[in-house]
């Protein structure tokens, strides 16, 4: 469970409260907690040697008492800052894990990707100058879709296209006759006839499918840990409101106060606390879950038929494949060209070269077929179990966390008579609040006003959301734009970065550049709004 790992940051790095045996302590005198208070980085100024009355206390049960008004807002401070440091602690710890994982998929991604580019060569020398004088343009297409991945507003639909369009003319223009005049109109008009008379067979279309699903999901999975991080930093930094400043001290500290320090809270009281001060955050359970599930899918998805480390891997075979396809039918596909595009100078429909490179071709089929590396599926078995495992014991961060901060705080099971209540050493009667917002509305301890939920964490269960229905998108191929990324995702730092330190290797996935994508025109519906919003101005120009 991913609490396990919480309750050990928590345990590490919360200060250990001063014990004091109160059966050794004199009646009336406040010794033991001026030498606690000290122990806090406070002075004695003010302090005093016995017991006073309580009248003026605001936050502590009033009684006898060894705390002054000042000592009252210093100790409530102090557990305020306290509590803060431990829940952006817990965050820090999440994050971190996170952070793990992004950095074993992309580790995973890329090098698939290197090893799929790297193969390149053996792949597709026997094409000859094809291969050898387009280095360039095979290495390009690697380029963008390693840029595409990495979160560069790229089509990736507009990319394969061009891709195959730039090879169909290469291939076209070594296939020509020597004396041929091949302009770059020509040439243009040829790398039209793409669609019309599929040169490369179903190579382009298919590759096409498979490429688009497996860099979109792959895109899409990266980019759910980075948001998912964000959120943490951003909700780990939420101040805590004034109310539960209240009850934080009269949790913490108040029992010092009293002479009861050794005494610690009761754990339903702890949870009541708890759950008040951080009701907003556990608002965010719903759609972190969501989130966790719809990755957990994708991930599921990775090892799917045709799986991410086979599409990648048998990129250079497919590309070899379709240019094999093109120069079996060159003759036919050269003689509708000429109808379509015209005869460049002296009509030709082949040349030695070319044919010389078919041979070499169709003698190379057998050996050339891909073949899945058994290894390779496993590494990727291992992979998606790892990820599904370790993202699962996040699932219930939100709504696990009060319990995470109580366990150090609040006594054992067995100490539900012996406790601090809130007013006294004895059992706490109240019953245990709900998670959220919401089921406070009765909360003995924290008085909180359910009709207005903090607005940076509704930003933040938003952001979450937004990012679901991008990997929902992701699953079922579709292209996600994330241009607005930038805009949804607001403020400086990145949930990928822990303590201040990012790793070298994270791919810039916001901001984005501006999207080259051609934009829909404008529906009837939003033409509507653009008239709903000038109406005002047209009637206010009318009554001048």
């Amino acid at each position: 469970m991913y609490l396990r790992a919480v309750v050990c940051v928590l345990l590490c790095v919360s200060e250990v409260r001063v014990q004091v045996d109160g059966a050794d302590n004199k009646a009336g005198s406040c010794t033991d907690l001026r030498q606690f208070y000290t122990g806090k980085g406070f002075t004695l100024t003010g302090v005093p040697q016995t017991e006073i009355s309580g009248e003026h206390l605001r936050m502590c049960p009033q009684g006898p008492t060894c705390c002054t008004r000042a000592m009252e807002e210093s100790l409530a401070g102090l557990s305020t800052r306290e509590t803060e440091g431990l829940i952006r602690e817990a965050g820090r710890s999440l994050q971190s894990a996170i952070n793990a994982l992004y950095r074993s998929f992309d580790t995973y991604f890329t090098d698939l990707h290197s090893r799929s580019e790297h193969s390149l060569q053996e792949a597709l020398s026997p094409l000859g100058p094809l291969y050898t004088q387009n280095i360039r343009l095979y290495g390009d297409l690697y380029g963008d879709l390693r840029r595409y991945y990495r979160g560069s507003a790229l089509n990736l639909d507009e990319t394969l296209s061009e891709f195959w369009s730039r090879l169909l003319e290469r291939a076209f223009k070594s296939s020509a006759p020597a004396e041929a005049s091949l302009s770059e109109d020509y040439l243009e008009c040829v790398a039209k006839q793409q669609e019309t008379l599929r040169p490369f067979g179903d190579v382009p279309r298919d590759l096409k499918v498979k490429m688009t699903r497996a860099f979109v999901m792959a895109r899409s999975f990266v980019q759910g840990f980075t948001v998912g991080g964000e959120v943490v930093r951003k909700v780990s930094q939420v101040p805590l409101s004034q109310e539960c400043v209240k009850a934080l001290m009269k949790l913490v500290y108040c029992p010092h106060c009293r002479g009861l320090a050794s005494v610690k809270p009761c754990p339903n009281y702890c949870s009541n606390v708890m759950k008040g001060c951080l009701a907003n955050q556990a608002d965010l359970d719903a759609e972190w879950q969501n989130l966790i599930d719809t990755m957990l899918q994708v991930a599921t998805s990775f090892s799917t038929e045709p799986s991410l480390d086979v599409v990648l891997s048998s990129i250079p075979l497919r590309i070899f494949e379709a240019v094999r396809y093109l120069q079996d039918n060159m003759d036919t596909f050269t003689a509708k060209v000429y109808q379509t595009c015209g005869t460049p100078g002296e009509s030709g429909t082949g040349s030695p070269t070319s044919q010389e490179q078919r041979k070499r071709s169709n003698s190379l089929t057998a050996s050339t077929e891909y073949r899945p590396s058994p290894t390779a599926g496993l590494r990727l078995e291992m992979q998606v179990s790892d990820l599904s495992s370790k993202l699962r014991e996040m699932q219930q961060y939100w709504i696990q966390l009060p319990a995470a901060l109580c366990i150090k705080l609040a006594a054992g099971g067995s100490s539900q008579d012996k406790c601090w209540n809130g007013m006294t050493k004895a059992r706490y009667l109240p019953e245990v609040m709900g998670d959220g917002l919401a089921n406070q509305i009765n909360n003995p301890e924290v008085e909180l006003d359910i009709t207005k939920p903090d607005m940076t964490i509704r930003q933040q269960i938003m952001q979450l959301k937004i990012m679901s229905n991008r990997l929902r998108n992701a699953l079922d191929g579709n292209d996600v734009d994330f241009q607005d990324a930038s805009e949804d995702i607001s403020g400086s730092g990145s949930g990928m970065c822990v303590g201040g330190h990012c790793p070298r290797s994270r791919p810039g996935l916001y901001p984005y550049p501006p999207d080259n994508r051609v934009r829909a025109t404008a529906t009837p519906q939003t033409r509507l709004y653009s008239l709903l919003i000038l109406l005002p101005w047209a009637t206010l120009l009318l009554q001048r």
